[in-house]
């Protein structure tokens, strides 16, 4: 009698641990996307590059975030060298509008040192966009190191960012990815 139910509480047991088995998350992770923009006359955008992280991290909390960089006057970027820097998201609207180049998924461990860099670039001190040295496309190539892609900026893309978006594409083969037209 006692020997069929431990049997009883051990399959049963089996089968909850089953379940479980079946049932528990899987691995989670946290894509990130590479943008670029066009610009807009009508708007008075410019060219721009951006990453949106989406996803979840292993404790469960969902992730929905993106980052640009840019100088906070334009003027003063174009007309005296270095300016005053920020970090900028985008709308729900305005990514749909942009170009989706390539993602990547990233580990729980990746995307806090991704997140470290967006919080780096925001905090440094002084004036640091810089059109030429410091902008939008240098910001998304730490970015892009940092999740482990080959991401230089030659000196031709510097102000190019979809032109950019596309470099790095053919520079890593391993994404499987298209150029943007």
């Amino acid at each position: 009698m006692i020997r069929k139910l431990y049997a009883r509480i051990l399959a049963s047991m089996m089968a909850l641990f089953a379940m479980l088995a079946v049932v528990s998350p899987a691995q989670a992770d946290v894509q990130v996307h590479f943008h670029s923009f066009n610009g807009s006359v009508l708007w008075g955008r410019y060219p721009h590059t951006f990453v949106v992280f989406e996803g979840e991290l292993d404790n469960g909390t969902r992730v929905s975030e993106n980052y640009g960089f840019s100088a906070r006057s334009s003027m003063e970027a174009i007309s005296s060298g270095p300016a005053e820097h920020m970090i900028l998201t985008e709308t729900q609207g305005t990514i749909a509008e942009t170009n989706r180049h390539f993602t990547v998924t990233v580990s729980d461990q990746q995307y806090r040192r991704l997140l470290a860099t967006v919080l780096a670039w925001r905090d440094y001190p002084g004036k640091y966009y810089d059109l030429d040295d410091n902008n939008c496309i240098h910001f998304v190539a730490a970015l892009a190191r940092a999740a482990g892609l080959q991401a230089d900026v030659p000196e031709e893309y510097v102000r190019r960012p979809k032109a950019w978006l596309n470099y790095v594409t053919r520079s890593n083969p391993q994404l499987g990815a298209r150029e943007i037209d």
